[in-house]
């Protein structure tokens, strides 16, 4: 089946579903789960954090920690990149790790509002050559 799982958060209610699915996945299939996070930045006036918050919480840190006390192989990246390459960055983190499937949250738009805003989910649909996914 799937023996390893790229899991990508940001921190949403729809990641946190998505991270209990994938947790419920490896735990049955024996699977090996790489949870990550990209931090997007703005190119303006140097570069600006988007996600920038007092403490710098590390998201797939923490995912990782829950997925951990369930038993479940696992282990967590953060990559810092410029706005719009996340869907990019995603799929390459993926074939780095050698992922069968891409696990990942949506906020349920339909297809044509992801696409006019430009929904990561959208993206790394069109673009990972492994399947992915999507949990609402």
């Amino acid at each position: 089946m799937f023996s390893k799982i790229l899991l990508a958060v940001d921190g949403s209610a729809h990641s946190a579903r998505a991270a209990e699915k994938a947790g419920e996945l490896a735990q049955l299939a024996g699977s090996q789960v790489l949870v990550f996070h990209v931090r997007e930045m703005l190119p303006a006036r140097g570069v600006y954090d988007m996600d920038a918050t007092e403490g710098d919480v590390d998201i797939a840190a923490d995912i990782a920690d829950e997925l951990k006390a369930k038993g479940v192989e696992v282990s967590s990246h953060r990559e810092r990149e410029f706005y719009g390459y996340t869907p990019r960055i995603i799929v390459e983190a993926a074939k780095q790790f050698g992922a069968d499937v891409i696990v990942m949250g949506t906020r349920g738009r339909s297809d044509l509002p992801g696409l006019l805003l430009g929904s990561v989910t959208h993206k790394v649909l069109h673009l990972s050559e492994v399947p992915v996914l999507v949990i609402r």
